[in-house]
């Protein structure tokens, strides 16, 4: 069996997961609701507070639909608990990054420095940023 797609996912007690015909699922949590339909070569049950996937055979497409599938639901739950996030990792020496008003300034070794500002309804980033020196 595929090492990802054996895997149970474990769904917290604050998510909830439905099931409908057609492989259309829906996960509700604490940060809003995701819903969408997997092939229906895969059969999906929730077994208690975990989600598993099953394949119907060996063959390389049910294989990759197998792993697939167990990925995008695990993301799902992670979405509707914790949310998206991107981490921005500086490495080296004279790179830096600063908050400048409610932007993010760059000095990332070219001629000028590189300022992005946020999209509209994205909420600053927890903690302190860090980088450079």
């Amino acid at each position: 069996m595929s090492r990802i797609g054996k895997q149970p996912i474990a769904v917290p007690k604050d998510v909830k997961v439905t099931i409908e015909d057609g492989n259309r699922v829906t996960v509700k949590g604490p940060l809003g609701e995701l819903s969408d339909t997997f092939a229906a070569a895969m059969t999906l049950s929730l077994e208690g507070d975990q989600l598993i996937v099953r394949r119907p055979s060996d063959e390389r497409e049910h294989r990759a639909l197998h792993g697939l599938t167990r990925s995008l639901l695990a993301n799902m739950v992670t979405g509707v608990t914790q949310g998206f996030s991107k981490r921005l990792e500086i490495q080296g020496v004279g790179y830096r990054a600063e908050k400048q008003g409610a932007g993010l300034l760059l000095r990332l070794g070219y001629s000028h420095p590189v300022v992005v500002e946020p999209r509209p309804g994205i909420p600053p980033p927890p903690g302190r940023i860090a980088g450079g020196h």
